[in-house]
């Protein structure tokens, strides 16, 4: 389980795509790595196969994480945000991400606003009922409040809708999302509280079965 509050910025050293698989190394920068521990790279929670000392570790993606993230248009030299899971006593600064991606989304503008810079990122229409104004949201991994919401937007061929984000100084220099460009894909993950309680509702003979 992770927080949403990057870490580090990784430089990806390989990723080799073969058989519908991938296999990635990435500088972490991380020094006390573990195998088998999970690392969220972009928001995508991965299992460290090998390391070193230096914090250089591998990961490998299988087709069904490449089918379900852009994570396949990572090269040597792109920076990743980073976060290792969470433990028991740390303060949980962002809110609760599993690392399991919902679905891919595009970067829709970038506007410089004073010191900050606002943000208007595409999302799938079938994601809309768990996100809200005000919201938590998660953007390649990084924690991030809902400002407003655009609904009824279409891109090709494609429904959705926009979340409109401001990004502070600190998150824009920390993060990746200084180097993505209008049109980058981007790993989507909702708040998993909200599908719990669809689900909850859905099934629990007490609250009263919910049409799908």
């Amino acid at each position: 389980m992770f927080s949403g509050i990057i870490e580090r910025l990784g430089t990806v050293r390989s990723a080799s795509v073969r058989d519908r698989a991938m296999d990635l190394t990435v500088e972490t920068g991380f020094p006390d790595l573990e195998l088998g521990e999970s690392v969220a790279v972009n928001g995508v929670c991965l299992t460290v196969e090998t390391f070193d000392a230096a914090g250089v570790a591998t990961f490998h993606l299988s087709g069904e994480t490449l089918s379900r993230t852009p994570l396949d248009q990572l090269r040597a030299g792109s920076r990743v945000n980073l976060e290792r899971a969470v433990a028991a006593s740390t303060r949980l600064s962002g809110h609760i991400v599993q690392g399991h991606v919902d679905g891919v989304a595009t970067l829709a503008s970038v506007e410089k606003a004073g010191d900050s810079y606002a943000l208007h990122v595409f999302v799938p229409q079938v994601l809309r009922q768990y996100v809200v104004e005000k919201g938590s949201i998660t953007f390649d991994g990084i924690s991030l409040t809902v400002n407003d919401l655009h609904d009824d937007i279409t891109r090709g061929s494609q429904a959705g809708f926009e979340v409109g984000l401001t990004i502070i100084p600190h998150t824009w220099e920390h993060t990746n999302l200084s180097t993505l460009s209008v049109g980058d894909r981007m790993d989507v993950e909702v708040d998993v509280l909200s599908k719990y309680v669809e689900n909850l509702l859905r099934f629990s003979p007490s609250l009263g079965k919910v049409a799908s």
